[in-house]
């Protein structure tokens, strides 16, 4: 499924952590892990690279990946630099597939005023991102954090709508199963949350069975390349449902995709994608728009 990924750590994320279950990744179908971290710059009139901060942050990581399993390539980047254009250059320079990062739970007036690594790279990127709250990762004790790691993709929740944002996203989900080479991705849950909106980019006056109609054709097309698929329609807040059915689901993540992430409209308008990664303490699959 994802073959090569970048897993970016502060250490203050947790995801430093995944350092110590390589092995398990490895169940997941992942084949190149690079572990990167963006150190600071020296205090001073002039920044510097704190060579101190770089030696550090290597024999840490170094020390947490221990030995190196022959089934998963693993590589360690210590970077001074600006975050963003660092995970960047680095994803290019290993052809990453994935982005894992952690993202603390924030308001809109917040991520707004501090800024949002996810955010920035959800503008620059077509490469899917994988973002984790850190105290579920810093809570997970081994045994958790070993199934967490076997099964990363196992079953998804995908939110739907109708819109062409929806529809690019279950196009990268199917895209996603056709190109795995083993049973990584099984099953996916389709949940459309019928809800009362003045939003353009939402379909109005949608019937319960136009939505089961609708999911049933997406059903048969995601079965047709060996995936299990359930389906279901419901009525309220877009956000508080799914949140709820990933709470009753046997779900790994939730799936999401967005056009304003990052953009003016996203300031002016909270987007469904944006909220739920301010919101849901599951980890969320995000698909940048014009994702490979």
């Amino acid at each position: 499924m994802f073959q090569r990924v970048l897993i970016c750590t502060d250490f203050s994320d947790g995801l430093h952590r995944l350092a110590h279950f390589i092995p398990s990744l490895a169940l997941a179908g992942i084949k190149q892990i690079v572990f990167l971290h963006v150190a600071g710059l020296s205090e001073g009139a002039i920044p510097r690279v704190d060579t101190e901060k770089v030696e550090q942050a290597k024999t840490r990581l170094t020390s947490a990946v221990g030995e190196i399993s022959n089934s998963v390539e693993v590589k360690i980047e210590v970077q001074s630099g600006k975050p963003v254009e660092t995970i960047l250059k680095v994803a290019q320079t290993h052809n990453t597939q994935l982005i894992i990062l952690g993202s603390q739970s924030r308001d809109l007036l917040t991520e707004k005023l501090v800024g949002s690594t996810m955010s920035d790279l959800s503008k620059r990127t077509k490469i899917p991102l994988l973002v984790l709250r850190p105290q579920l990762i810093f809570t997970y004790t081994s045994e958790e954090l070993t199934l967490r790691c076997q099964h990363l993709f196992r079953s998804l929740l995908i939110p739907y709508n109708g819109t062409e944002v929806a529809n690019h996203l279950v196009q990268q989900v199917k895209n996603l199963a056709q190109q795995q080479s083993g049973k990584f991705l099984e099953r996916c849950k389709l949940c459309w949350v019928l809800q009362d909106s003045s939003r353009r980019e939402i379909p109005r006056k949608i019937q319960p069975q136009q939505a089961s109609e609708t999911l049933s054709q997406i059903k048969t097309d995601l079965e047709a390349v060996n995936l299990q698929i359930e389906t279901d329609v419901l009525k309220g807040h877009s956000v508080s449902k799914i949140l709820e059915v990933a709470g009753m689901s046997d779900i790994s993540a939730i799936a999401v995709s967005s056009g304003t992430i990052g953009k003016l409209q996203e300031w002016l308008v909270s987007s469904f994608a944006a909220e739920l990664l301010r919101h849901s303490w599951f980890p969320i699959l995000f698909f940048p728009r014009g994702t490979l």
